[in-house]
């Protein structure tokens, strides 16, 4: 069920307020007296692009002045001079992008403080973060220093960008809330091409880093599923629920099979909602042969659908299972599809247009636009568990595509006073007065 939650430090206006003030502590790369857009107005600008779902910076800044759109971005975003869309990029693009990793902290703590994530809470006391890479950005012909690189058999060479991300998700809530993204692009002072893995290395120290205390169970894939990995986690306190596939895991499938053949695997099966539910479980499991002192609890899953199609699953967890909770420990590792479902699919087919090139740069515009997409859908987000009337819009307007073209529309012809004004004329329960005021 939606969060009702009326704490003024979860509205709309109060999230983007506080990541205003989180950009004015991102430094200024330029001289000093030579400025006439500030770091946070040109940051601002961008994340509002991405608020108002804008298919392009040209399509933004379009009829800007003097309009009702510009005083809204003023008193909605903050905004004090909105840049043109060359001035935009150039001051982005500037920027290291580590600085803009903040405001998805303070997000986060705004939702603690209002005990938005207690409904999060997983076997009572873990939050699940489901972790995983995309790509946004790619082109044979535009690249920077930082683009990997991918050499094809016809000589030709394609460069592109990536994005590891990583997002509180629980099996029952459908929201999934952003906490940190690691770009996966080459080094500095490296050209060698980054990976996924070594990504991953960065984004789980920078979580662990940013949230020392939060009980954490990273959710991730088959690649994560090895003893590199594992050491990493319980190095940074983490526990976990990592996929395993016999084609990677090889030797660890051997034990398994000889286990199973033992009949040392409990079982169990449920059946709900049309679906069998086949569960096989093992604790204290050796996970790394040479290693020979590694020890992980396995779970396997089978699904059963009514016309008899199959699906299987099979992962390794921290958390000793148990008849009682191999079941939630199972949805726990399924779960993890809510990042590509939620996260990545919303990026890329709800209005936020993840795979549109909004501007490459020559250093960090590319990744810098991704991680501002990334904010303003943690925004979006959050409104959507918190905000009873963005919900009502939402649900009286239909498709998300109606939403934001409404909310571009609103901006062009009224002069609005807050976000809640917005959601509650959007749901049909408020009127606005148009811009310019009736003189008559």
């Amino acid at each position: 069920m939606p969060i009702n939650n009326s704490r003024k430090h979860l509205n709309a206006d109060s999230l983007f307020s506080k990541v205003r003030d989180g950009f004015d502590n991102v430094p200024d790369h330029r001289q000093s007296g030579k400025t006439k857009i500030s770091i946070t107005d040109a940051l601002m600008s961008g994340l509002a692009v991405f608020s108002l779902k804008s298919p392009s910076l040209l399509c933004f800044e379009r009829e800007i002045r003097n309009t009702p759109r510009e005083k809204n971005l003023q008193t909605l975003f903050g905004i004090r001079r909105v840049p043109d869309d060359t001035n935009m990029r150039s001051i982005i693009d500037e920027i290291d992008p580590k600085h803009l990793t903040a405001p998805f902290k303070q997000v986060f703590s705004s939702l603690q403080k209002g005990k938005v994530l207690e409904r999060f809470q997983f076997l009572n006391k873990y939050y699940l973060i489901a972790c995983d890479g995309t790509g946004y950005f790619s082109s044979k012909s535009v690249h920077c220093a930082q683009c990997c690189e991918k050499h094809h058999r016809d000589g030709t060479t394609s460069y592109h960008h990536q994005f590891l991300t990583a997002a509180l998700v629980h099996p029952k809530i459908k929201q999934a809330i952003p906490i940190n993204a690691e770009p996966i692009i080459k080094q500095e002072g490296s050209n060698k091409n980054d990976c996924e893995r070594n990504a991953g290395i960065r984004l789980v120290e920078n979580i662990r880093r940013e949230h020392p205390h939060l009980k954490i169970m990273m959710i991730e894939d088959a690649l994560s599923g090895n003893l590199p990995r594992v050491l990493l986690l319980r190095k940074n306190n983490m526990n976990f629920i990592l996929g395993v596939k016999p084609g990677s895991q090889k030797d660890f499938f051997e034990r398994i099979d000889e286990k199973e053949l033992a009949r040392e695997l409990a079982q169990k099966s449920i059946e709900t909602d049309g679906f069998r539910h086949d569960l096989s479980f093992v604790n204290g499991v050796i996970l790394n042969a040479k290693e020979g002192k590694t020890r992980v609890n396995f779970l396997k899953y089978i699904e059963t659908d009514a016309s008899g199609k199959t699906k299987k699953f099979s992962w390794i967890t921290d958390v000793e299972i148990t008849e009682e909770n191999v079941y939630e420990l199972m949805r726990g590792g399924r779960s993890r599809w809510h990042i590509e479902n939620q996260v990545f699919n919303s990026l890329k087919n709800a209005g936020y247009q993840f795979e549109h090139n909004f501007g490459h740069g020559k250093k960090n515009l590319s990744t810098n636009f991704a991680y501002l997409m990334l904010l303003a859908f943690l925004i979006d987000q959050t409104q959507e568990l918190c905000c009873e009337q963005f919900r009502n819009a939402k649900t009286f307007l239909g498709p998300l595509y109606n939403l934001w073209e409404k909310l571009r529309n609103l901006f062009d012809t009224f002069v609005i006073e807050d976000w809640k004004s917005i959601w509650a004329y959007l749901s049909k329960e408020r009127q606005l007065i148009p811009f310019p005021p009736d003189s008559s």
